[in-house]
């Protein structure tokens, strides 16, 4: 694979330069009014059938649930504008006083665990941080969880050449027992018999996110503003190396958690500290209650047992944080360029990816909804059980679509494919506000991402125990092998097919789709 500097997103004399083109060109505005168009022409040509008696009931429950998704998008939209037009300048404004009037935090501290990355890559990373030291002139200390001398070498190798006037210091923690959580878990009690300041700030970043300038003042500035504010999580925007849909879909999704994480800032909470980029205050992470929380995280489960987490130590962080019930926040002026490489299938990477965050959604939310609505914060604690709530409903409507057109009127089919097209450019013109670039084909990878997403999290759902992580080594835990575990996948197969066989049969029969046999035919049935 070519280097990054050969690559589109390109070095231009050591430094990233992101090709940004105007986002809302004339190709752009075309593009969205043919579509829009289209729609329009396909809503006048198609016959409307959704108001036929026979589908009346489907069209109401399809409706429902669109009025009540479309409505709470509707409030995340309301509360990430507030957030960003409103309430995070006035907090910017202050904390660049603040920072303007001589503020600095005692010490800055990198806590970086990489395995076997590009060289290049590790490269731009670490010049990055030193554009970051220098500016900012703070002493810094980057300590590296390292699992190969391999990135030590390179990373020794690049600070020696171009870092020895500023005040950095690298420190290796070579981890001996595999997994990115134990190296954390290493990192941290190095910190703590070394002794680091409560007031120090923490920066959690992954070997592969590259600083945006400015990003080291933009999140401390903001503890010095507000002392009960223990942690930040940072904007992100991708570099995708793969198929060009990947590329969109990544895209689409960034825009996505851009308006979330705006809009749950909005309650002082934001529902993950992401392992890209976040920025801890020192104060709780040298704990020995945190530094086990996340190097050995576990859930119990019915069917699984006792497991430990392998990925999602930014959701361990985040539980942590929540139990603390510590103030944290979104930074969305402070940006993190995230490297994706992807070398074989899309689709497989993309549901990898899936399983990965869904499950790692899944295990941490039912603890947090656990702890309560007055210990999280009743919005925050509404969207974790929303989360659990929509992965169910998003398969209603296509389930009710399909079901009517093979039992009730075949043509249903086009009015529903008319009412996706229509309703997904809807969303995507909320999410275009977000969204680096324009993408006509929003709509339709929208759609494929939020089913996808729900199968996904139906099936990890009962099947918390198998984790798989591509990165660092292709690591995968609850996949062993022998008659216990074949029995307990098979347990977990019936389970879901119940679980859906239920869905499908109450939304059959609400709808009128399905009808309930009379006494007399199950009599007649069973009769001999």
């Amino acid at each position: 694979m070519p280097l990054l500097s050969e690559r589109p997103h390109c070095l231009k004399s050591g430094s990233l330069i992101i090709d940004q083109p105007k986002k809302w060109d004339f190709t752009a505005f075309y593009k969205v009014f043919l579509y829009i168009g289209t729609c329009y022409v396909l809503v006048l040509n198609i016959p409307n059938i959704i108001w036929d008696p026979v589908l009346m009931q489907v069209s109401l429950v399809v409706g429902s649930i669109g009025i009540w998704r479309y409505s709470w998008w509707f409030v995340h939209l309301v509360r990430a504008e507030i957030y960003g037009r409103l309430r995070y300048p006035l907090i910017r404004m202050k904390a660049d006083k603040v920072w303007s009037d001589g503020w600095r935090p005692p010490h800055m501290h990198f806590m970086m665990t990489t395995f076997m990355e590009r060289r290049d890559t590790t490269e731009l990373v670490l010049k990055s941080i030193l554009r970051e030291v220098r500016e900012t002139k703070l002493p810094t200390t980057v300590w590296l969880g390292s699992g190969d001398i391999y990135d030590e070498n390179i990373m020794s190798q690049y600070l020696r050449q171009y870092g020895r006037d500023l005040p950095i210091e690298l420190i290796f923690v070579r981890q001996n027992v595999s997994g990115k959580r134990m190296a954390i878990g290493l990192v941290l009690r190095a910190m703590s018999r070394r002794g680091i300041g409560k007031d120090d700030m923490i920066c959690f970043m992954d070997g592969d996110a590259i600083l945006a300038p400015g990003i080291i003042q933009k999140c401390t500035s903001v503890f010095a503003m507000d002392p009960e504010l223990q942690a930040v999580t940072t904007n992100e925007e991708v570099l995708c190396f793969g198929p060009k849909w990947v590329g969109i879909w990544l895209t689409m999704r960034f825009a996505q958690r851009r308006l979330a994480m705006q809009s749950h800032a909005m309650s002082d909470k934001v529902l993950t500290l992401t392992g890209r980029m976040s920025v801890f205050r020192a104060k709780h992470l040298t704990r020995h209650e945190f530094i086990r929380k996340l190097e050995a995280d576990h859930l119990y489960h019915w069917l699984w047992g006792n497991f430990r987490f392998l990925s999602g130590d930014d959701k361990s962080t985040w539980y942590y944080m929540l139990t603390q019930d510590a103030k944290m926040l979104y930074i969305p002026d402070a940006m993190v360029y995230t490297v994706e490489e992807i070398d074989g299938s899309g689709l497989d990477r993309m549901t990898q990816n899936f399983r990965r965050w869904s499950g790692n959604m899944l295990r941490n939310g039912s603890r947090a909804l656990a702890l309560g609505p007055r210990k999280v914060g009743f919005f925050i604690w509404w969207c974790v059980l929303d989360q659990r709530i929509a992965m169910w409903t998003m398969l209603v409507s296509p389930i009710v679509a399909v079901s009517a057109s093979f039992v009730l009127q075949p043509a249903y089919i086009l009015s529903y494919f008319v009412w996706i097209l229509c309703s997904r450019m809807a969303l995507s013109l909320f999410l275009y506000r977000y969204s680096n670039e324009v993408y006509i084909t929003f709509p339709i990878i929208l759609y494929a991402n939020q089913l996808l997403n729900a199968s996904v999290k139906v099936y990890c759902i009962f099947r918390l125990s198998k984790q798989r992580w591509s990165n660092r080594g292709n690591q995968s835990a609850g996949m062993g092998e022998g008659w216990r575990e074949r029995m307990r996948n098979w347990i977990a197969s019936w389970v879901t097919a119940v679980w859906v066989g239920a869905l499908v049969i109450f939304v059959g029969l609400y709808c009128q789709i399905l009808h309930m046999p009379s006494y007399q035919n199950l009599l007649s049935y069973f009769s001999f």
